[in-house]
């Protein structure tokens, strides 16, 4: 019997040749590329020539499909030979199954991403290939699918793309015609609610909205610029973030921007990542320099700098710092996928025997920030796989593999395990945190290295007085602050916490007859510390005593989502008092506030 994740595979798959089959009937020349199932649904790539596919011809595919699913055509597979399959492609004008065909008869896999990308090794070739048949329309496919058209679920075409043939910009491009599907009505309309939703808490838009942050041509893709506001938010996340970890010993290191490429050559990330390094050429030297893309390598520099003893050990570093990796212009989006990343970074030196406790020690941090802002975790143990991407004795690895694995059983957290996903030099605990309508995005990570520390000759001496060499521990609560802030503005809508609000509190004056009276309000707001959970925060308000309506102040407090604003009027001036306006839950609250207990009010929200 099929799983759920088997039947929701085949019903993506199916629907994928559905497609291809509908667009085939409304447009008779139309040649195909690939199209695979994908999560939530399917694509195809498609070759029209000049005409285009837009939003106003969905509802005509959809109508095709439709009809093509109510005429409850079986999937028939059949095998034929290579010679056969080259032969059926050329004679239906079918280019792009030729070209797939005759890789596929000259190369050393079945692997269909491969062949899709062109990305393979020349060996022995298929000799025979598999053909799904449903109506009149045929197409080479490895399977499976499901038995009849009319056993699919309910879809809708989403968006359609420019796509370079096997992902090559020298190649053709096509258009990908994106769709999804789910077994009932009901999920796909959950879906696209969510997806509404998701328009609404869009970074980018909210982003531009709140006066956060903003990219310039001139300066650069991928590298945005905070205003005041968003520095605010920025900062005060990255204090969160760090205070946590000050509890357990962490002090903070601050470590230069460039440096020379034979720091990466050592650590092993300049062969690993070389690629993406923006590289700095002096103009006083022989040397070549690049813009750090990680800390890792600078933070061993410093552990380096004295003779450690056992007894000195953990040693731990933090330091919020931006590294800068060349990313590819056509990934880059709002604050997601930048060039300028900012790491709330921090590595532990340590002993063996001191792994447990330290780590420990950041799975309490990453639970309790995650929870201040109402987010559930779930861990990911991001381990090795067979290929020779990695450094270090697999022994070491899978000793590692196993201690992170017991940290997070004993601290009973949800997780799932996943080869592949190991940075390479160590594996690591990647959180995976839900946010309010129900996406899942990477953020905190702790990762154990027994690499870098051998690479870089690190040691302490020990009891004995020989040398050993410490374990390394790396650990991001937040990991790219500018990423953090583009999953945090979208899970909270804007309606960021009290605490994190770039602007806590806005006065908001009936008339100019209180004036005098805001700069004793404002007196009190200025004595106003916050202690959690960032501590010593100072409160962060402005005054609006313009001429203009009540009704113009409240909206405009509201748009910039002001989470708490006070109203003074002449009766409040009188009573000595103010009215409190706060946000709670997804409504606004009133309520009469002293003055001579605003403070304490205020701290206890």
């Amino acid at each position: 019997m099929d799983t759920q994740n088997d039947k929701l595979f085949k019903m993506r798959h199916s629907l994928a040749h559905i497609m291809a089959a509908a667009v085939q009937r409304i447009y008779p020349d139309a040649k195909f590329g690939v199209g695979p199932a994908i999560d939530d649904g399917f694509y195809y790539d498609i070759d029209l020539g000049e005409k285009k596919i837009s939003e106003l011809n969905f509802g005509k595919i959809e109508k095709a499909m439709r009809r093509i699913i109510s005429e409850e055509q079986d999937f028939i597979r059949q095998e034929v030979s290579i010679d056969k399959a080259i032969e059926w492609a050329n004679n239906t004008s079918q280019p792009y199954k030729v070209e797939l065909l005759e890789d596929l008869k000259r190369a050393g896999t079945t692997n269909a991403k491969l062949l899709a990308e062109g990305d393979f090794e020349v060996g022995e070739g298929a000799e025979t290939v598999t053909f799904y048949t449903n109506g009149n329309y045929r197409d080479l496919c490895r399977g499976p699918h499901l038995n009849n058209t009319s056993e699919v679920g309910s879809f809708k075409l989403m968006r359609v793309a420019g796509a370079y043939w096997r992902g090559n910009e020298k190649n053709p491009q096509m258009q990908r015609l994106y769709g999804v599907v789910f077994e009932t009505q009901e999920e796909l309309d959950e879906y696209l609610e969510k997806l509404e939703q998701a328009k609404l808490r869009d970074h980018r838009k909210l982003g531009k909205e709140l006066d956060l942050y903003t990219i310039s041509p001139l300066v650069g893709a991928g590298l945005p610029l905070f205003t005041p506001r968003g520095t605010i938010l920025r900062d005060v996340l990255a204090n969160y973030s760090n205070q946590l970890r000050q509890r357990y010993g962490f002090e903070k290191v601050w470590t230069p921007h460039i440096t020379k490429k034979d720091l990466y050559e050592k650590s092993g990330h300049w062969a690993k990542f070389g690629d993406e390094l923006f590289l700095v050429q002096s103009q006083e030297t022989s040397d070549e320099f690049a813009l750090k893309p990680m800390n890792c390598p600078h933070h061993t520099q410093i552990y380096a700098s004295s003779l450690k003893s056992y007894k000195d050990l953990p040693v731990r570093y933090i330091e919020t710092t931006t590294d800068y990796r060349d990313e590819k212009t056509g990934e880059l989006g709002g604050l997601s996928r930048v060039r300028s990343l900012t790491q709330d970074d921090s590595h532990i030196f340590c002993r063996p025997d001191q792994i447990e406790q330290e780590i420990q020690n950041l799975l309490s941090c990453a639970h309790e920030l995650y929870e201040e802002i109402g987010m559930n975790l779930r861990v990911r143990l991001s381990y090795r796989d067979d290929s020779d991407g990695y450094l270090g004795d697999k022994n070491l690895w899978a000793a590692a593999q196993n201690q992170l694995k017991s940290a997070v059983i004993a601290n009973n957290l949800d997780y799932f395990e996943q080869d592949g996903e190991a940075a390479f030099y160590g594996p690591k605990i990647d959180f995976m945190a839900t946010d309010a309508i129900g996406r899942e995005h990477q953020v905190a990570t702790v990762q154990l290295d027994f690499v870098q520390p051998g690479r870089f000759e690190l040691v302490y001496t020990n009891a004995e007085g020989e040398s050993e060499t410490p374990v390394m521990i790396h650990c991001a609560l937040l990991g790219s602050v500018e990423r953090f802030m583009s999953v945090y503005i979208e899970h909270k809508a804007g309606w960021f916490d009290f605490w994190s609000a770039p602007e806590q509190v806005r006065i908001l004056t009936v008339n100019n007859t209180v004036d005098d009276y805001v700069e004793d309000v404002e007196s009190v707001l200025k004595n106003t510390i916050l202690s959690s959970p960032v501590k010593f925060n100072e409160l962060r308000f402005t005054s609006d005593t313009r001429n203009e309506s009540l009704g113009k102040k409240i909206r405009e407090a509201s748009t910039m989502k002001i989470p708490v604003q006070l109203i003074i009027g002449p009766k409040d001036k009188t009573e000595r008092a103010v009215s409190v306006r706060s946000r709670q839950g997804d409504d606004f609250v009133e309520e009469k506030v002293s003055l001579d207990t605003l403070n304490t009010y205020l701290i206890n929200i």
